[in-house]
């Protein structure tokens, strides 16, 4: 998975949470949009589609952000880079603010998918003309809703391995949570590389995110905590 690298530039986002967008965020936006665009893709569209996953990443983000606050858990800042994001709390929560934290990400994907969604099916139904709108509100709820489907894929470190984790502490001691989530996540993220080379083949989509083998037997062998 693509690291953070070099802090580029930051500004005061929703919230008045510090945004930092890293360096490998800025390389991979214009790999993208050079590849695309010797491809043939329209500019438009490529310039639309990339700003969508721009803001679904962030908007992700502030889900966790919004649950840190509201449980009085300060947050330091939102980075983004180019192998996705992630928000960095000033003090770790208990498990149930880090429940409501960790869930906040998914739901606000989730939630954004069936505003989308509506929004597209009413522009469908009663726009004049608004053919585009219709097709680029569809394509925000898509996106939305892979995104929240991805994520909670238990592995780590996605909000699906971490919400395991969590759960697990209600009913086990901390070790065999430890262990049963490491046990869990190698299992899927072994069968990850199959499935990856099954989705670039058939949607032509390269996810960058390759969940660490070694990570999870050693969290299976007790060998680490999380």
């Amino acid at each position: 998975m693509l690291q953070t690298g070099p802090i580029l530039f930051s500004f005061r986002g929703v919230l008045g949470i510090t945004i930092e967008v890293g360096q490998t965020l800025v390389m991979l936006i214009a790999l993208l949009a050079v590849l695309t665009l010797s491809a043939g893709a329209d500019a438009v569209w490529v310039i639309t589609l990339l700003a969508m996953i721009l803001a679904i990443i962030y908007l992700h983000e502030l889900g966790h952000a919004w649950a840190c606050l509201v449980q009085g858990v300060p947050v330091r800042r939102i980075v983004l880079h180019g192998g996705g994001g992630f928000c960095e709390q000033a003090r770790a929560g208990s498990r149930h603010e880090q429940e409501l934290i960790v869930v906040m990400g998914p739901l606000t994907n989730l939630a954004l998918w069936a505003i989308a969604s509506l929004a597209a099916q009413w522009v469908w139904d009663n726009g004049t003309g608004a053919g585009a709108l219709g097709h680029y509100l569809s394509l925000f709820a898509v996106l939305n809703l892979a995104f929240f489907i991805f994520n909670l894929i238990p592995v780590q470190p996605l909000d699906g391995g971490r919400l395991l984790y969590l759960v697990l502490l209600r009913a086990v001691a901390r070790p065999r949570a430890v262990r049963i989530t490491g046990a869990v996540g190698l299992i899927f993220a072994v069968l990850w590389w199959p499935a990856l080379l099954y989705v670039f083949l058939s949607t032509g989509w390269l996810l960058l995110f390759m969940p660490s083998i070694a990570l999870h037997l050693r969290m299976m062998r007790g060998q680490i905590t999380i």
